[in-house]
Formats: structure tokens, sequence, C-alpha cells
């Protein structure tokens, strides 16, 4: 007949309890020893009997067994303890995130003149110092684009108007060219009609004597100047003896000379006249 199932309770009698423990702690020895052998692992086998007497087994060692077990125990209770410590310092982090957030859009309801009831006299003063400020810089900004953009169009204006200078010095250039070319051709055309002292008609047609009246005569030129009246009033008159050692037009040409003509700017009567 098989042995019946053994109650679990604690044996009353001592004996039996003594008798009880001194064979299972064998067999329980001998266990942990065949699972080392056969399956390879690290086992260590500590116990206490009831008088406080120390049985231990160990396939590596005890204390190389329970350094082990610290060390596992140690890094895991470790990285819990850092994933904790994380998560709190990001929550801490989303905390002052999320009041930070809400602080900017008061200030910026408070900017679009929103929500002004509860602030105080010092509040609404700083409130105003800082939209002048923004309205200072804004201001600056804008005036310095402004500057920016003037710049760089009289960067792109001015090779075109470096260019209209130049074309403007090629056409006068080209009025002077075309002006003397007319020149030569004129020229030209008054020496094929018989203009052999173009010179002398050119001189004296551009550089006239102011006042005077030129008079030909046998082949001979005479300038005669008109009185003038306002020297003749300015000055005193001067007396003339004898024939002045200029020439004259010959007798001849007096005919043709007017009177008011006869007279020099000196106030005297030429000496053929008289």
């Amino acid at each position: 007949m098989g042995r019946g199932r053994v109650e679990l309770k604690r044996i009353e009698n001592k004996i039996n309890r003594q008798v009880t423990f001194s064979k299972r702690r064998n067999g329980l020895l001998k266990k942990a020893y065949e699972l080392s052998v056969l399956c390879d692992a690290e086992v260590a086998l500590i116990i206490f009997s009831g008088r406080g007497k120390l049985y231990e087994f160990g396939s590596a060692g005890v204390t190389k067994t329970l350094e082990r077990y610290q060390h596992c125990c140690y890094n895991a209770q470790d990285s819990n303890n850092g994933a904790l410590s994380e998560s709190q310092s990001w929550y801490q982090e989303i905390s002052k995130l999320r009041a930070k957030f809400e602080a900017l859009q008061r200030t910026q309801r408070h900017l679009l003149g929103e929500d002004l009831g509860p602030l105080s006299v010092k509040e609404l003063q700083q409130l105003e110092k800082q939209l002048e400020c923004a309205l200072s810089q804004a201001r600056q900004r804008k005036t310095q684009l402004m500057m920016e953009q003037v710049e760089e169009l009289r960067r792109t204006i001015q090779p075109f108007t470096l260019m209209s200078k130049v074309f403007a010095t090629f056409s006068w250039t080209a009025q002077e060219r075309h002006l003397g070319e007319m020149n030569r051709q004129l020229k030209h055309k008054l020496e094929a009609e018989g203009c052999s002292n173009y010179t002398t008609l050119q001189h004296a047609a551009c550089w006239p004597a102011p006042g005077g009246t030129i008079v030909e005569h046998d082949g001979a030129t005479y300038q005669v100047h008109p009185p003038a009246h306002s020297v003749a009033m300015d000055c005193e008159p001067t007396l003339q003896i004898g024939y002045p050692h200029h020439q004259f037009p010959p007798p001849e040409a007096a005919n043709n000379i007017p009177r008011s003509a006869a007279t020099g700017e000196n106030n005297f009567m030429l000496g053929w006249v008289l």
C-alpha cells in the first residue's frame, strides 16, 4: 500500500520534527546538486534550522552567487529609479511649459487690447512702454528696408545712366561731324562758283568791325567808323593840326562817303573835306 498524503502543518512532536527536518534537508540538498549538474545551472541553497544552525550549498560558491544576485537586483532597482526620476522630470518640464504658454497667451491678448480689465496702472504702463518700443523698432526696420531698396535701385539704374551719357556723347560727336561735312561742302560750292578770296570773305562776314562801314575802291579796302557820340560826350575835343598820317581814300571816293562818316571819333574835320 502507498503512503497517504501528508498533511502540511507544523509537527508538534519535537523529535519527529527534527527527524523530518534532517530527511527533507538532505533530500533538498541532493535535488539542488542534481539540478546544477543536469541543467548546468548556478544554484545556491541556504537553510537555517529551528535552532539557528546554517546549512548551505552552492554550485559556484554561495558568496559568488549572492554577489551576482545583489548586482542584478540593484541594477533593476536603479533602472526603475532612473525611469521614475525621468518621468518626474518630464512631468515638471511639461508643467513649466504649460505655465509659460498660458503666460504668453495672456501677454498676446493684452498686446491686442483684450482682457485689460484685471491689469493695474503699473501693468498698463509697462504694456504701453512695450507697445511704444515695438512701434519704434518696426519703424526703424521699415526705414532700413526702404533705404536698402533705394540703394539697390540706384545700383540698378547707374549702368543705364552711364550708357545714356555715352550715347549722348556719341550723338554730339555725330552732329559735329555732320556740321563739319556741311561746312566743307559749302566751301567747295563757293569755290566752284568763283569765290577765289574765300578766306578774306569768310573773315569779313564772321568778324565785321563793330559799327564800321567797308568801302572798296580800285582793289583797296577801306573801313570808316561812324562817330561815337557817347565817346564824344565823355571826352574833350582834340585839335588836329595838319593832315593825319594814316591812309585816306582818294578824292574820287570822297563823294561816296557819307558826311557823317567823314568826321572821326575825335571830332575833327578831315583835311581833304575842307
